[in-house]
């Protein structure tokens, strides 16, 4: 498994990341053993950081990943994320820091995540998500800073909104935030506009999210396929998204061939290698909910990098699609 560094404050990490989503619940059905023997073989194979939020399970996937790390003696990175209060997902621009995230909420909820992890002190603590409203008046970040002062968090991020990932670039030029968490992969390519080479100028730390489109760039998918309703990708796939997803995947497909690369490569792989092409990139988060997904997402760190002109190649597939979360 091949590290990067995670910021210029921050340790070297697994290229391939643990997402621990599924494994909270939100995806289907997941036992627990399941989660922890996936869990366990990917430590195995050399993942050292983890990425998991409040939000994924009520606090049920930080709970797991903190008993299993109690039976570890390797040194692990654990992400996890604080979601706003009440209110819309993300915050429009008409919310107020004061009642979304407030100090109090704020320190409470932090408690809460040492809590679950079994820890003292929180390797990265993200805000799940943000408003550009904020950015002129951006005191969550503050309070953050000052629990890192307290000794409660070591280094400080935002994960991006869907809907405005952009906003992230006045907040890391600013010295704000230690890293930032992005969607960057075959169909949404915007980040690479500004967001990463922000990132280099500034020594931000790049996570990346849904470098597989929630599943669909695995290739496993056909048009008609359907999600069961206690799986969130029943909705984000809902009405003609899936047909329209498998189309161009197949496109991919047929890149992936004409370059001689199918035999070696699988999709998956090539998903997660483009978003690895690019150095600003700390590590690229793999959902992983069972041993033969470990197994499959931690061989692509051993692969070869994909070719330059590939890479150049493959960003003809990045798709104005809108934001799906808020509906069709």
């Amino acid at each position: 498994m091949h590290t990067r560094q995670l910021s210029t404050a921050g340790p070297q990490i697994s290229e391939i990341g643990f997402g621990a989503w599924a494994i909270g619940g939100g995806w289907g059905k997941q036992e627990d053993a399941e989660s922890m023997r996936a869990l366990n073989m990917a430590i195995d194979r050399g993942v050292n950081f983890i990425d998991t939020a409040q939000g994924y399970g009520d606090g049920h996937s930080e709970q797991i990943i903190g008993e299993v790390l109690k039976n570890r003696s390797e040194s692990i990175f654990v992400a996890t994320k604080t979601a706003p209060a009440e209110g819309p997902w993300p915050p429009s621009p008409y919310c107020r820091w004061q009642d979304r995230y407030s100090a109090a909420y704020l320190r409470a909820n932090v408690n809460e995540r040492l809590n679950n992890l079994g820890v003292d002190r929180l390797d990265l603590l993200q805000l799940h998500t943000w408003t550009r409203a904020w950015n002129d008046d951006p005191q969550p970040l503050m309070v953050l800073h000052r629990l890192r002062d307290e000794g409660k968090i070591n280094l400080i991020g935002v994960s991006t909104p869907e809907q405005d990932q952009d906003c992230v670039i006045q907040l890391m030029r600013n010295g704000l935030v230690d890293v930032v968490q992005v969607i960057f992969n075959l169909f949404n390519q915007e980040a690479a506009a500004q967001i990463l080479p922000v990132a280099a100028e500034t020594g931000t730390g790049v996570i990346v999210r849904v470098s597989l489109d929630e599943g669909a760039l695995t290739g496993k998918y056909t048009a008609d396929h359907v999600f069961p309703e206690d799986d969130f990708r029943h909705r984000y796939f809902e009405g003609d998204r899936m047909r329209r997803t498998t189309e161009r995947v197949e496109a991919i497909r047929q890149d992936i061939e004409s370059f001689g690369l199918s035999e070696d490569y699988t999709m998956a792989d090539v998903a997660l290698k483009f978003a690895l092409a690019r150095p600003e990139v700390s590590t690229v988060i793999a959902g992983m909910r069972n041993v033969k997904q470990v197994e499959q997402n931690t061989r692509t760190s051993q692969l070869r990098d994909l070719p330059s002109e590939m890479v150049t190649h493959l960003h003809r597939h990045n798709w104005q699609r809108g934001v799906w979360y808020s509906g069709k």
